[in-house]
């Protein structure tokens, strides 16, 4: 199968190269590099160290017998893609190359446009330069767990049904994002569902839980970035980053929400069952991708005793919740179909924990360079009037790409 990775430099899009070329799949790529401009303007860096770009293909091709196609491109740039995708001609297009950033979409007007803009209009151009160029291709689009919202009711996959005057009809469960970042994906959601009514287009829209883990291969120029800042790191990743460097684990507010969340390992097998097993023609389809559903302040429980099993000295200290978000509430996602396809997890959240430490560890002064980008400045309901922000690095409005 020809698989085309859209955000392939990010977090999660360089691991999925790797997998899928392992199971003999071919692999081309396209990203702008943003990932690597957005952290760099929020001051920071990947815990672990990533190489350049062209040292990273050039590792590709030495361990998997064959160059990638890349293709330095905007999703944006509506003429440059249709040129990538005809002259890749794809069985399938991944989409990851979206901001992934709900407290980056909240800083300002200007955050909030830029992440709406590269979401929505780059998930737009990828509907109609697919419909042109590689109309048969199986697009599989990542979206969040947080489109749902925190309903007081179970959260079926995608669609639930509903019966009226003896007819039955399967409407999209109702979204209830949180942040302009996850509004974005909502309307990504809407948009690829259309494009498959209108055009037969084929999709699975992945709504993923909280990823957390490292990939650190044996050579480091295979190594796939790991964010810690508070808008590119997600939770786990950061309490873990803080007990590498002595830093007391932050839980926000009193830890009671609840998230789905996952191993990377765990969203590498499932992303690649659901390329494996593409939907019909003209089909939308929706995997909730999660493993685990555990409370924020459970979660903090399990690295504080991770990292203590690894010879660290942890502590948990709470903090205000800069974030406007429900702290108890009911939530039970289904998560049936990717378990019919296969799905099983691997292992154990505290093992993977302890892993994840073991390989930060080497990287401890690296981590601690930048520890002052770990606390949480962005506030979803600003503390004064005019809502600017009071912390330096937040001030600029997003430009420019600054790689690492």
């Amino acid at each position: 199968m020809r698989v085309f990775i859209a955000g392939v430099d990010g977090y999660l899009g360089w691991a999925l190269a790797q997998r899928l070329a392992a199971r003999g799949h071919r692999v081309g790529g396209a990203d702008a590099l943003l990932r690597r401009a957005w952290v760099a303007q929020m001051g920071s860096v990947s815990a672990v160290p990533i190489a350049p770009p062209a040292e990273r293909l050039a590792a590709f091709t030495e361990h998997f017998g064959a160059a990638m196609p890349f293709y330095p491109l905007d999703l944006r740039d509506h003429d440059a893609l249709g040129r990538a995708l005809a002259a890749f001609a794809p069985d399938a297009v991944v989409h990851l190359a979206e901001c992934p950033s709900a407290p980056y979409s909240m800083i300002d007007f200007w955050h909030a446009e830029s992440v709406q803009s590269n979401n929505v209009t780059g998930t737009l151009s990828l509907l109609f330069a697919m419909r042109d160029h590689c109309p048969q291709a199986h697009l599989l689009k990542l979206g969040t767990m947080g489109e749902y919202g925190t309903p007081d009711v179970d959260i079926p996959e995608g669609f639930f049904e509903v019966e009226y005057r003896g007819r039955r009809d399967r409407l999209p469960f109702p979204r209830q994002a949180g942040s302009w970042y996850h509004w974005s994906k909502v309307f990504d959601s809407q948009n690829v569902a259309f494009a498959c009514d209108l055009w037969g287009l084929r999709a699975t829209d992945v709504m993923q839980g909280v990823v957390y883990g490292t990939w650190c291969p044996a050579d480091p120029r295979l190594s796939s970035r790991l964010d810690y800042d508070e808008a590119f790191g997600t939770s786990v990743n950061r309490f873990c980053c803080q007990t590498v460097i002595n830093r007391p684990i932050t839980p926000y507010g009193n830890g009671t929400q609840r998230r789905g969340l996952l191993s990377l390992a765990d969203s590498m097998q499932c992303l690649t069952l659901a390329l494996e097993n593409p939907p019909e023609p003209g089909e939308y389809r929706v995997f909730n991708q999660l493993r685990d559903v555990l409370s924020v302040r459970h979660l903090a429980e399990l690295v504080h005793r991770a990292a203590l099993e690894c010879g660290l000295t942890a502590r948990i200290e709470p903090v205000d919740n800069p974030r406007s978000e429900a702290e108890q509430h009911h939530y039970n996602p289904e998560t049936a179909r990717l378990r019919a396809l296969g799905f099983t997890p691997s292992a154990p959240i505290g093992e993977e924990l302890r892993q994840m430490i073991r390989d930060l560890l080497p990287h401890a002064d690296r981590i601690a360079s930048h520890a002052d980008r770990l606390d949480p400045t962005v506030r979803w309901r600003p503390r004064r009037p005019g809502g600017q922000a009071t912390d330096q690095h937040l001030t600029a409005r997003p430009n420019g790409r600054n790689p690492e």
